[in-house]
């Protein structure tokens, strides 16, 4: 290490010229390197689903849920996998080992899941794979609610989707709010009835008569001539005037017995925003898109469009990620700013201002050349890597100020500046090679900590020892060539009191005299702590508890209630805390009990949003949040709870029991029974699990002989209870002013389809009559059951608690 000191201080044109290369290159790499949230990190988690629209929750199991297990138990690396089956749809989710290559993951899976897709019905859209990333959540929620139509607002929601999608560093924005449009035909089953017209013929009708028809042209020899069949649906008026029969010459027109119309699709719930009604845009950006830049060119394209909606829509930001990169940044400059001056005005009481002024270059110089070592590594600035450079900002003037008070006791000694420097840097090169060694040997650890956690928190002791192997070359190679120029050349006498020093020494001598008691003393403080911290019951965190910035309040309602029922639950929540001062916005939302996500409990029909103010300028949020329960408290018609903004990884409850079986009445059972013991030990609060939630569904048991004595086959009553239902996609049609395909939805008027309407259903049979529905078939009123989860192949249930 010597000859590499006589070297930089024999060449110190060349080193003082490499620190400022390396010094502005730091300045460039600050200023370019990408900045985001979180790391983009691995999850080897991936989310395999599949949509069957009306399938009961038993079907998806046996016809969706299983096939999909039964390929991809076999994908390599797994570590669990379990499946949700659902009505309308049925999902698997698999769990790999962290660590695993997730491209190749991704690969198989998809594999596995095209080897599936032959013992999947054919009615069951494509199966969905998708890949669990951080990078792919979103960083901007963006609100824009209004006095306009659903119609407008979804439009303009689009438009706005476009230009966003357009922009550098955009993903892809997703629309909350936004329902499906479609082509209805709202039949008359009365007329269809009258005319003898069979559903399942006129969807085959209409099926044959919009197809693409590419006829092709004719060459004679004297000339070339394009043949062109129109086949298409073009417009509406197209399938209002198509004839789908014809009696006595006359022919028998949708117009004649449908209304035929755009519209949405039947809602499940409702967006709101501050009372109005809302639709929400999740910006997602790509990885390694700088989050600053990103927020501010889609905030400038919303905030331009919005107006442009209509009189009165305003916008509202309900989630922006970069506030806290935006904090982070200026809490480090603010960070070094501060090192910097405190310890040039230590140095400077102790050692005068040359040596303050040396010191203080100590810091920007080591943040600048390990930010420089961290691009070029490829680290982003994230939440991680700003937290380790402000954490690491102490810690790196320690071995300047050797180095520079070990010159000016030589400089004291009668040598030279430069030499003093010199022999400054190699006296002390080992001991602060060691000290800086014995720093890093703390953290380097944590790069082989395992599981996601462990590649989240990765980026900690990188940056860390980044940071501390800039400042080790500034201690020793950059800040001595410099103070063999700018430092002092001479020791003032008086400038250090020496009353530090005498009483330092007279602690040290003490303490070497008696060795056993300094070591026994050393011992006990260490286990003075533990026994302290222990008997104190502070306990075990994984994230500290600290002030929220938003809350939010679920709407919890059991049995059969239609969507707007449960919308008018959550109205009249919202309407209750609209008032609360303190609260920026209200985002409330209603859905259909167990689709409001995997944090929300079964029995919820619907939640409130709240985004707090500045904590500055309003009440702890626990104080609000107070103010809200007294609010709803008295609301009747649903029970309500109110939990604050979770902070950091993790989250889940401390304590989870899962029974599992293969009969479900069995495991409902056992679950219960476990609930109720937990009820009786005392001390478990929030105690949610996943039986089904008491309900009513209506099956129609089909009598096969007597349905086939009158000709009725069970996939022509099929068809009319879809049309009775949530209707039979027969088409698409794709209009000029769309881009995208809509569906053509065949199903009965509003007014005809009801309970009373099932029970005086009449059935088409193969003579062309209309047989009722009592003749072979009576509708039974059973109990509804729940979702079926599955963990490895096996039926389960769950049950969540904390711990009071």
């Amino acid at each position: 290490m010597n000859a590499v000191i006589e070297a930089a201080f024999n060449r110190a044109g060349a080193v003082i010229l490499t620190l400022l290369v390396l010094s502005g290159l730091g300045l460039a790499s600050y200023i370019e390197i990408p900045k985001e949230a979180a790391p983009d990190v691995d999850i080897p988690v991936t989310y395999v689903s599949v949509s069957y629209e009306g399938i009961s929750p038993e079907d998806s199991e046996r016809l969706l849920v299983k096939p999909l297990e039964k390929h991809l138990r076999s994908v390599e690396g797994l570590d669990s996998m379990s499946s949700v089956a659902s009505e309308g749809y049925g999902a698997v989710t698999l769990e790999f080992a962290a660590g695993e290559d997730i491209d190749l993951l991704i690969a198989d899976v998809r594999q596995a899941v095209d080897e599936a897709k032959p013992d999947l019905p054919a009615e069951a859209d494509d199966p969905k794979v998708t890949e669990v990333s951080l990078s792919l959540f979103p960083i901007l929620t963006a609100a824009l609610y209004g006095p306009v139509s659903e119609r407008e607002m979804v439009t303009a929601a689009r438009d706005i989707k476009d230009k966003l999608e357009a922009l550098p560093g955009v993903l892809e924005v997703e629309i909350g709010g936004d329902r499906e449009e479609v082509l209805e035909i709202l039949l008359d089953a009365s007329a269809i009835e009258a005319y003898g017209l069979d559903p399942s013929a006129v969807i085959r009708l209409v099926s044959g008569n919009n197809q693409l028809v590419t006829a092709g042209a004719i060459d004679d020899g004297g000339g070339r001539l394009l043949v062109k069949v129109p086949g298409v649906i073009e417009s509406v008026d197209d399938l209002v005037n198509m004839p789908i029969s014809a009696r006595d010459g006359t022919s028998i027109t949708f117009g004649d017995v449908a209304v035929v119309r755009r519209a949405f699709r039947q809602a499940e719930g409702w967006s709101r925003v501050n009372g109005e009604p809302a639709v929400v845009l999740d910006v997602r950006k790509r990885v390694g898109a700088n989050i600053i830049k990103v927020v501010e060119l889609a905030r400038a394209v919303i905030d331009e469009e919005a107006p442009k909606i209509g009189e009165g829509v305003k916008v509202s930001y309900l989630f922006d990620d970069s506030k806290d990169v935006r904090n982070l940044l200026s809490d480090l400059g603010n960070n070094v700013a501060a090192a910097v001056i405190i310890v040039m005005v230590v140095v400077l009481a102790a050692l005068g201002l040359r040596n303050a002024t040396l010191v203080g270059l100590a810091i920007p110089g080591s943040f600048f050349i390990g930010i420089s070592i961290l691009n070029l590594m490829g680290v982003t600035m994230n939440i991680v890597v700003l937290f380790s450079l402000i954490l690491v900002a102490g810690m790196l003037v320690d071995g300047v100020i050797v180095t520079t008070e070990y010159a000016d006791r030589r400089i004291a000694m009668g040598s030279s500046r430069r030499e003093a420097y010199r022999l400054g840097a190699q006296r002390m090169s080992w001991p602060i090679i060691s000290s800086t060694i014995t720093t890093l040997m703390v953290f380097l650890p944590l790069l082989v900590w395992p599981g996601i956690v462990g590649q989240f928190m990765k980026y900690l002791p990188i940056t860390v020892i980044s940071v501390l192997s800039a400042s080790l070359f500034m201690a020793l190679i950059f800040i001595p060539v410099l103070g063999g120029f700018i430092g002092k050349s001479r020791m003032p006498k008086g400038m250090v009191s020496a009353s530090a020093p005498r009483s330092y020494r007279w602690v040290l001598k003490q303490a070497i005299r008696f060795p056993i008691i300094t070591m026994m003393t050393v011992i006990g403080i260490i286990v003075a702590s533990f026994i302290g911290y222990g008997s104190a019951g502070l306990g075990v965190a994984f994230f500290p508890d600290i002030e929220p910035d938003q809350a939010q309040v679920q709407v919890l309602a059991r049995g059969d209630l239609s969507a707007k029922e449960r919308d008018a639950l959550v109205v009249s929540a919202e309407a209750a805390i609209l008032p609360v001062e303190g609260v920026a916005d209200f985002y409330a939302r209603s859905f259909r009990p167990g689709s409001g996500g995997n944090q929300s409990p079964r029995d919820s029909v619907g939640t409130i949003r709240t985004v707090f103010t500045d904590w500055n300028e309003r009440d702890p949020a626990a104080t609000l949040m107070e103010r809200m329960r007294e609010l709803i408290g008295g609301l009747a018609g649903a029970d309500f709870s109110i939990t604050k903004q979770a902070q950091g990884p993790g989250g889940a409850l401390p304590i989870r029991v899962e029974v599992l079986g293969d009969d479900m009445d069995e495991i409902a059972a056992a679950t219960d029974a476990i609930v109720e013991r937990m009820s009786d030990v005392g001390g478990f609060v929030d105690v949610a699990d996943s039986r089904p939630l008491p309900g009513l569904e209506w099956t129609l048991v089909t009598d096969r002989e007597a349905a086939s004595r009158h000709g009725v086959s069970i996939s022509g009553l099929g068809t009319m209870i879809k049309l009775l239902t949530r209707g039979v996609r027969i088409s698409d049609f794709r209009p000029d002013d769309s881009e995208d395909e809509l569906d053509v939805v065949m199903r009965f008027m509003g007014d005809q389809r009801n309970l009373d309407r099932l029970r005086e259903l009449r059935v088409p049979a193969a003579d062309g009559s209309y047989v009722p529905l009592s003749v072979f078939a009576t509708l039974q009123p059973r109990e509804k059951g729940g979702d079926i989860e599955r963990k490895d192949g096996t039926r389960y249930m769950y049950i969540n608690s904390d711990v009071a």
